[in-house]
């Protein structure tokens, strides 16, 4: 099991108000991937900068891609920017990752079956792992799913998140929480201007 994964587990098996957005999950998801790099030791961090170490390997698909994926040259990439260039469609990634390993299907009324649904999450360990994971308030994923807004209850006895105490994962989760607060900026400046221009042509 991943962060990514169990992130995007987390994010559909979660009933969240407003909905998740699928642009602040992709940067999350983004984030997630860094810090599951850090601690296989595939990459370090040199102030903000992502600096690939040779040799280390996850053994997870995804993650591997995206170790493969880091500039592997001076001065390297910035976390941030990082996440803007990874998190493109990530969301749709995992979610389709998800469906290769047989950890969701899509639902179809039987009166319809040319009807595609939505995907659903099946019963398996590996959601009962995010899920406990979840639910255990781990400090890691619980900011992750914050910046990523998903806000399902966790129940009146379940522990309150702890705080990180890595420095390098503090890092990439100030960046993600940056990332997502930026990509809501500009989706509030998009509908001022929309509104704006719907305005005119009722005039």
């Amino acid at each position: 099991m991943s962060t990514p994964q169990d992130l995007m587990i987390v994010s559909m098996d979660v009933a969240s108000s407003p909905p998740v957005e699928a642009g602040d999950l992709s940067l999350a998801l983004a984030g997630a991937e860094v810090i599951d790099l850090l601690g296989a030791r595939a990459v370090t961090l040199q102030g903000d900068r992502l600096v690939p170490v040779d040799g280390p390997v996850t053994g997870d698909h995804l993650l591997d891609q995206a170790a493969s994926a880091l500039a592997d040259e001076a001065p390297y990439e910035s976390v941030e920017d990082w996440l803007w260039r990874r998190g493109r469609n990530l969301s749709s990634v995992y979610r389709a990752g998800l469906r290769a390993t047989g950890l969701t299907a899509v639902n179809s009324p039987r009166w319809r079956p040319w009807v595609t649904g939505e995907p659903v999450l099946l019963e398996s360990p590996a959601r009962e792992e995010a899920l406990a994971r979840w639910t255990s308030g781990e400090p890691v994923l619980s900011a992750l799913a914050a910046a990523a807004g998903i806000s399902g209850d966790r129940g009146e006895d379940a522990p309150s998140a702890g705080e990180v105490t890595d420095d390098a994962v503090a890092t990439v989760l100030a960046a993600v929480h940056d990332a997502v607060e930026e990509l809501q900026s500009v989706r509030q400046r998009k509908d001022v201007e929309q509104a704006a221009f719907d305005n005119i042509w009722r005039a």
